[in-house]
Order: C-alpha cells, then sequence, then structure tokens
C-alpha cells in the first residue's frame, strides 16, 4: 500500500527475516524508498525471491542466507552487506521465530532455547556486528523486532512473550550507549499482523477453527483487524528515516490501540 515519501536514495538498508512477513514488507518498502537493500534470512528460496521482487521494482537488492543465533554467520551477512554497499545506514533487526503453545510446566525446553536464540541472541548479535559498522560513520538507524507481547504476559506463549520483553531491554541498552555517537535503536512493537506467524498461533490457540481465533483477536483490538505487513513496514520506514531524527530507545506501538484498552 502507498505510504508516506520517504527517501532513502545512496542509503543501505539491511534486513534480517526478510524473506516473508513483516521482512519481506519492509525490504520491498525501503526499495521502493530508493534503498539499496541486503535481504537476509535461513530460508533461501524466501530471500531470493524478495531480493529479486525488490530488483523486479528497479532497486539493487541482494540474499544472503543466514541464521541470525549463529555468531559466523552473522558476522557473514553484516561482512557481505558492506562488500555489495560499503555502508550500513539502516539495520532492520527483525528475524523471529513464534515458538510452541503450551503452559509454562509443559513448555519444551529445546523449544524454549530455539526462540531464545533466535529471538534475543539474533537481536543481540546483530546489534554486535553492525553497531560498530554504524559507529565507525557515525550515522545510522537501528530498530529491533519487538512486540507488542513485550508489554504484557501471553498466556501459553511464555518464550516468545520473554523474548520480546528482552528485545525492549537489549534496545534501551544499545540506546543509551551509542544516543551521542550519531545512531539511534529503536524497537517496534507490532500488534498482531496478517502474516504467516499470526495465523500458525491462530492454529496454535483453535486446531478446530482457526478462524475463530482471528475473530477473538479483532474483536480485542479497537481497531478490529490485524494491521497488514505493509503498514507496519512503514513505521519501520519512519523509525530508519531523519523524520524520527530525536527518536531513540523507544518501544514503538503499531497495534491498533491493543495495549489501549
Amino acid at each position: 500500500m502507498p505510504g508516506p515519501s520517504y527517501d532513502f536514495s545512496g542509503k543501505v538498508a539491511l534486513i534480517t527475516g526478510g524473506g516473508s512477513g513483516l521482512g519481506r514488507a519492509a525490504a520491498l518498502a525501503f526499495a521502493r524508498a530508493g534503498a539499496r537493500v541486503c535481504v537476509v534470512d535461513v530460508v533461501e528460496d524466501g530471500g531470493n525471491a524478495t531480493a529479486a521482487s525488490a530488483r523486479d521494482m528497479g532497486g539493487e537488492a541482494i540474499f544472503i542466507k543466514a541464521d541470525v543465533s549463529q555468531s559466523a554467520e552473522v558476522r557473514a551477512y553484516v561482512e557481505g552487506a558492506l562488500r555489495a554497499f560499503g555502508r550500513i545506514d539502516a539495520f532492520f533487526n527483525n528475524a523471529g521465530i513464534e515458538g510452541v503453545l503450551a503452559p509454562i510446566v509443559e513448555y519444551p525446553e529445546d523449544m524454549w532455547d530455539r526462540v531464545i536464540a533466535v529471538n534475543v541472541r539474533g537481536v543481540f548479535l546483530g546489534l554486535r556486528y553492525v553497531l560498530p559498522v554504524m559507529l565507525a560513520q557515525a550515522s545510522g538507524s537501528i530498530i529491533n523486532s519487538a512486540s507488542g507481547a513485550a508489554l504484557f504476559g501471553t498466556p501459553g506463549m511464555a518464550a516468545y512473550s520473554t523474548s520480546k520483553h528482552a528485545v525492549i531491554g537489549l534496545t534501551r541498552s544499545a540506546a543509551a550507549e551509542v544516543a551521542r555517537k550519531g545512531v539511534r535503536v529503536n524497537a517496534l512493537c507490532p500488534g498482531p499482523i496478517d502474516t504467516r506467524m499470526q495465523h500458525a498461533i491462530n492454529a496454535m490457540v483453535n486446531p478446530e477453527n482457526p478462524a475463530a481465533a482471528a475473530a477473538a483477536n479483532h474483536a480485542r483490538n479497537p481497531m478490529g483487524r490485524y494491521a497488514s505487513a505493509d503498514e507496519v513496514a512503514q513505521v519501520a520506514l519512519f523509525l530508519a528515516s531523519d523524520a524520527a531524527s530525536y527518536v531513540t530507545g523507544a518501544a514503538y506501538l503499531a497495534d491498533g490501540g491493543r495495549t489501549a484498552v
């Protein structure tokens, strides 16, 4: 969908989890705004498809396959972006997984470890390797994907909720460290988005009738619907843009009013 006019001409955007959902929408939004785009994902087909779509729009885009929980692979995607484009101006530190739906006393330990590895360690490693690039440039904006679930408890999804609370802590710590060095760090906190992840959660909540789980979510939201990925991607563009030059350390909600009631 059309959004505000942001100009990222001459800028480079790096997006993890860019092979689908919000990450894909953000990658294409940055490309439409003139950015050269580096798409990172663990799923090769999805990541290549996003980069191809960006190129089809006339943009410059590459794909790098990486597991964001692995330090060597994070270092490699940062180095790959620099080899291709020479700098990183916007980093959408977005890759994440939902885990499973289970009470804490039954939550599988291996799934807990995987959710924390991707959603927390992955964000930390992204910061660990992208921040030095931006500090050397004395400029840059990082947007970490948190969630509305970072602001309240989510029964049955303790690993996911915990991981997103941790993302806000990482965001605030990083923002405080680099605020006087030309780099901004914010967390984007969407409510439910009409993507594969939300559909998977609906199916876990109500396997017999996922549509009923979606309807219940809609009923709890003052706007009465899910966000589109494109709508939330526009918030990421805002946070990366000069229009947000005095915004750092924020947990920026885009949830249709869900946490207001």
